[in-house]
């Protein structure tokens, strides 16, 4: 069965601006007001979305002030989705610090963002059982207006978004699976082994796994360290993503990735076109799909929104 799902966007809502991990560059906010804007909808920046850490740099304000805006964004009456402006570091501090009771006792709203956003997606579906969105960082939509309107479509008109037919996507290991959408940043999930918040098996999931900046020997480690560990035990099927600017070639990561994944019998789709690159995919997480390797498709069993 899907996780909750939360409602579709309409003219007139408020959509809040979070940034519960690394900070975003006031231009690159700047310019997806505008977007966010023409879409019919208010962007609402939070309190602290532009803060950044007086000592860390690379976090986006306090950990007590991201979680902040964060659980009141979500939890406030007026909000119909949040998106996060970037991912960077800091999910996994700002997630320990949510009030989780609070939050199942609210409805569902659309929650959007990729890789370290990876580690609330996870956390979200653990503890709230809600569908959420693996789609880009608002702080993109001024320079990638191909991966704002993708978005666009699922959070407005998410029948159009039921199948899932990315260019360029292709089989590693063929054949059909079916299962509950889950995953995200490989080196994320990585990170969460054994921690709280974090679901325990992949067990029955249709795992989707991407990075960036990262070489062939660490992502060997990362995946195997989620072999090992027995977490992907079960797992009905595999969609990777892209590897942007990691090394030393795509030819490489793939060899290792067959390598790594092949074994486990299950269908593997490559290329199909969501995280750290031009133009991303959207896929909702939580719902319940089908995966067609061979065709490089995905088909939802419901719109990914009510």
């Amino acid at each position: 069965m899907s996780a909750r799902r939360p409602p579709r966007l309409r003219a007139g809502d408020t959509v809040a601006l979070v940034a519960p991990c690394s900070p975003v560059p006031e231009e690159e906010l700047a310019a997806a007001l505008p977007v966010i804007e023409a879409w019919g909808v208010r962007p609402q920046v939070r309190p602290h979305a532009r803060d950044r850490h007086p000592v860390l740099g690379y976090l986006a304000g306090t950990d007590a002030d991201r979680a902040a805006d964060l659980q009141e964004a979500l939890l406030a009456p007026d909000v119909a989705a949040v998106l996060c402006v970037r991912g960077g570091d800091g999910a996994h501090r700002t997630l320990d610090l949510l009030d989780y009771e609070a939050l199942r006792g609210a409805p569902p709203k659309a929650f959007v963002g990729f890789s370290d956003v990876t580690a609330l997606h996870a956390a979200f579906a653990e503890e709230l059982d809600m569908v959420t969105v693996h789609g880009p960082g608002a702080g993109y939509f001024g320079n990638d207006p191909v991966a704002a309107e993708d978005l666009r479509a699922t959070l407005f008109e998410p029948e159009s978004r039921v199948r899932i037919a990315p260019q360029g996507a292709r089989p590693l290991v063929g054949g059909k699976a079916r299962g509950r959408l889950m995953g995200g940043n490989l080196s994320l999930l990585a990170d969460s082994l054994a921690t709280p918040h974090f679901c325990a098996s992949a067990e029955g999931g249709l795992l989707l796994l991407e990075d960036v900046k990262e070489d062939v020997s660490r992502m060997d480690r990362m995946v195997t360290q989620l072999l090992r560990s027995g977490w992907m035990n079960g797992v009905a099927g595999i969609l990777l993503g892209s590897w942007g600017k990691c090394t030393p070639d795509e030819e490489t990561i793939r060899a290792m990735l067959r390598e790594r994944l092949a074994p486990l019998g299950v269908p593997v789709v490559d290329g199909f076109g969501f995280g750290h690159i031009p133009a991303q995919t959207t896929v909702p997480l939580g719902m319940t799909a089908t995966l067609d390797a061979d065709a490089g498709t995905l088909t939802l069993d419901e719109p990914a929104l009510v």
